[in-house]
């Protein structure tokens, strides 16, 4: 009979990959667009780290090939990811990260591999990785903590994505049940740790998700509602153009309709259309360009007119 603990490794290597590329549409706008925006590079440099030492961790725990293809993968993803954010990060940006990188993940996983297998032997080197593993996830899972305050802050779940809180929730509770599975405390504790945190952001989100209006929603119903303003402003003063221009041709004014301009509040659907000439056009730039002294001199015009 197979090992469930191998079945439910699986399980865990399948929602960690996912995981691990739900990037790939953040870069996809990064090469897209050509520029990293305003996305933070840290959290892609330290996964790589965290990546590649559960690797090697993997490699020295008889038993590990699971803990090897899932962390393998994503250490392969995540290079891919540093990679692309050096390439089109701006350059005060990319000197600083790529001082990092050499540092931490060529530097710092150099000399812990070379100490390890060196100077530890046995159960010691095992011991040692896996503390260190334990450690790096820990910070990781534990990252998220800063959302959680501004979701409280703000009474918003805007910046704290569902999927996101949902895939980190199950992956460390898949992980905890492997690690109870083959008696691995290493991979149990962080693991746990971090279900429990995925656990208080979807509470969290469920507590706040009713109350939650995107700012860009609030930004667009604004700019739409000045537009609209502003439109009806400017039909308002084609028309007072018609009409003088009208009367200095001598012509009478026609009669006005049910109401030429709607509020403002009830769309566009009722405003009438006016034809404008470039005349007229130009009178109403020229009132708005010339304030209040201009409109004072046409008006009085337009009374000489009328006499």
């Amino acid at each position: 009979m197979t090992d469930p603990s191998f079945f439910v490794g699986i399980l865990g290597n399948v929602i960690s990959i996912l995981v691990f590329a739900s990037p790939i549409g953040t870069f996809r706008r990064i090469v897209r667009n050509k520029g990293t925006e305003d996305f933070r590079w840290l959290p892609y440099v330290t996964t790589l780290l965290s990546t590649s030492l559960w690797t090697f961790y993997g490699l020295l725990k008889p038993g590990g090939l699971l803990v090897v293809t899932v962390n393998g993968a994503g250490a392969a993803l995540e290079a891919v990811y540093v990679t692309l954010y050096l390439a089109y990060a701006p350059r005060e940006t990319k000197a600083k990260m790529a001082k990092l990188v050499l540092a931490v993940n060529v530097g710092f996983l150099a000399a812990v591999v070379v100490v390890v297998l060196v100077s530890l032997h046995g159960g010691v080197r095992l011991f040692a990785v896996g503390l260190l593993c334990a450690a790096l996830t820990i910070g990781m899972y534990a990252a998220p903590l800063g959302a959680m305050r501004t979701v409280v802050k703000t009474r918003s779940v805007e910046y704290m994505p569902f999927s996101l809180s949902f895939f980190l929730f199950l992956n460390g509770g898949v992980w905890s049940v492997y690690s109870v599975l083959v008696k691995d405390y290493f991979i149990g504790i962080p693991n746990a740790i971090g279900c429990v945190l995925g656990a208080a952001q979807l509470v969290l989100y469920m507590a706040y998700w009713k109350s939650t209006k995107p700012a860009a929603r609030k930004d667009d119903e604004a700019g739409s509602e000045e537009e609209e303003e502003g439109l009806v402003h400017l039909m308002g003063q084609v028309e007072m153009a018609q009409r003088r221009v009208r009367l200095h041709k001598g012509l009478s004014l026609p009669k006005p309709s049910a109401g030429p301009l709607s509020s403002p509040r009830n769309g566009f659907g009722h405003i009438k259309s006016f034809s404008a000439t470039p005349v007229e056009l130009h009178s109403v730039l020229h009132q708005h360009g010339h304030g209040r002294g201009r409109f004072e001199a046409v008006k009085k015009d337009d009374d000489e007119a009328n006499d």
